[in-house]
């Protein structure tokens, strides 16, 4: 590094890691960073809090916030979240699943939680471990060499500062900064939806311990999610298919009532409930990756590198997961290059396992058959104790959930055979679904 900055600028700044973006996966990587005497920048566009949606987290952050040492503080912001309810229009019952009847019974619960408080948290968190975090600073261009990369950044006040850096970490999210920067950005070919969203006052729960807990709800286009905050509101969100929300031909806090008529158990939870500020908030384009997500000078973690779908809340816990993962990356590059690549392939795996095997029950999760596995949980050779685990985000560790995985991937085909025509009609619709039609965030 000394080498490469006697010919900058002297109005060049500097660092060790830059990282971009100041959410979960980024403020995470910095504490662990930190932690380890680096000299770590992190770079955020907005000024916590901000609003962020995604506020449903999975019993597999609970051990990652007590590795952070967070836990305290993520339990005074949080809701208890045990299980998960589903609703469907096909049946009279609803189907409750709850955490503790996974398969390590050690991980019983998570929490609901303000992502405008959790993600402050943990961005003040890694300022405290030691990191240096700026707010109002977004990231305008990017260019690597064979020392690292310069950064150009805007302020708020419209100034610009160009930045050194030995290794770029993307962990802008949605923004997708290097898969856009490397176009290697592309439309995931299997899964195409959109979403509309607000936050509720008033909205009527569950009772007791299941108060917490969020609620799925199928409908027509697509399904619904319902989540209590610990302030007493509840984000309610609908995610369709990308022609419905194409078919808006009035405004969208209208558009978004209609949508939620549709699901009369979700309409009567809300009659009496209030839109926080009218606002509703919409986004197109919902499901993507990228090619890879690692360089000699780079690597992209959580939403940069790719996004499903919300239904299983899995969008936290792999940013995390990926920013714990990544701190190998980091250091093997940085301390020991020659053993680089070695570290880059192992990364790069896991961050396709996370998503590749949520896909497969994200990809089925509104065909009827597996909407019948959710509605009459059975626990044949212990199926549904390994869905609960995946549902968990017990994935990475040793928990030996795999095999029974596979038999309920055989038990769905098998039951998909026997029903063939309505298997049939549903494979024809999600083709019809997952059509690419262009949908416009506003």
């Amino acid at each position: 590094m000394e080498s490469n900055t006697a010919s900058q600028p002297s109005d060049t700044l500097s660092c060790e890691v830059l990282i971009v973006g100041g959410g979960p996966a980024g403020s995470t990587l910095a504490t662990l960073l930190a932690r380890q005497g680096r000299d770590v920048v992190v770079m955020e566009k907005a000024h916590h809090p901000r609003f962020h949606i995604g506020e449903s987290l999975l019993p597999a952050n609970v051990q990652l916030f007590d590795q952070l040492g967070l836990r305290e503080e993520v339990e005074r912001i949080g809701m208890a979240k045990w299980g998960v309810e589903f609703v469907s229009p096909q049946h009279q019952h609803r189907s409750y699943l709850e955490f503790g009847d996974a398969w390590d019974k050690s991980m019983p619960y998570a929490w609901q939680v303000r992502r405008s408080e959790l993600d402050e948290l943990l961005f003040r968190h890694a300022t405290k471990t030691g990191a240096r975090t700026l707010e109002g600073h977004r990231v305008r261009d990017v260019s690597f060499d064979d020392d690292g990369a310069t950064v150009l950044v805007e302020l708020d006040d419209g100034a610009r500062q160009t930045w050194r850096t030995r290794f770029l970490v993307d962990a802008s999210g949605r923004d997708t900064l290097l898969a856009n920067h490397f176009k290697c950005k592309q439309k995931n070919p299997k899964h195409n939806s959109s979403a509309l969203f607000g936050h509720f006052r008033g909205a009527r729960r569950l009772e007791g311990k299941l108060e917490g807990n969020i609620s799925i709800l199928w409908f027509p286009h697509g399904w619904f999610w319902f989540i209590p905050l610990a302030d007493g509101t509840t984000s309610v969100g609908a995610v369709c298919w990308p022609y419905y929300l194409k078919s808006r031909q009035k405004p969208l806090v209208e558009f978004f009532r209609d949508t939620i008529a549709m699901s009369p158990e979700l309409a009567d939870r809300l009659k009496d409930a209030e839109l926080v500020d009218d606002q509703v908030h919409a986004t197109g384009n919902y499901s993507y990756s990228a090619s890879h997500c690692t360089g000699e000078r780079y690597m992209m973690l959580g939403d940069a590198f790719a996004f499903i779908d919300p239904v299983f809340s899995s969008g936290v816990y792999l940013a995390m997961q990926s920013a714990f993962a990544g701190v190998e990356v980091v250091t093997t590059t940085l301390d020991r290059p020659r053993e680089a690549a070695a570290a880059r392939k192992r990364f790069e795996s896991m961050m396709r396992f996370g998503p590749r095997e949520f896909s497969w029950f994200i990809f089925r999760v509104t065909n009827p058959t597996m909407r019948e596995f959710f509605m009459y949980p059975a626990n044949p050779w212990r199926v549904k104790e390994a869905l609960l685990s995946l549902l968990a985000g017990d994935i990475y560790g040793k928990t030996p959930i795999w095999g029974a995985l596979r038999v309920l991937k055989g038990l769905y085909y098998m039951e998909s055979l026997r029903n063939f025509g309505r298997t049939f009609r549903a494979w024809k619709q999600r083709r019809m679904n997952i059509r690419d039609v262009e949908v416009s965030s506003s």
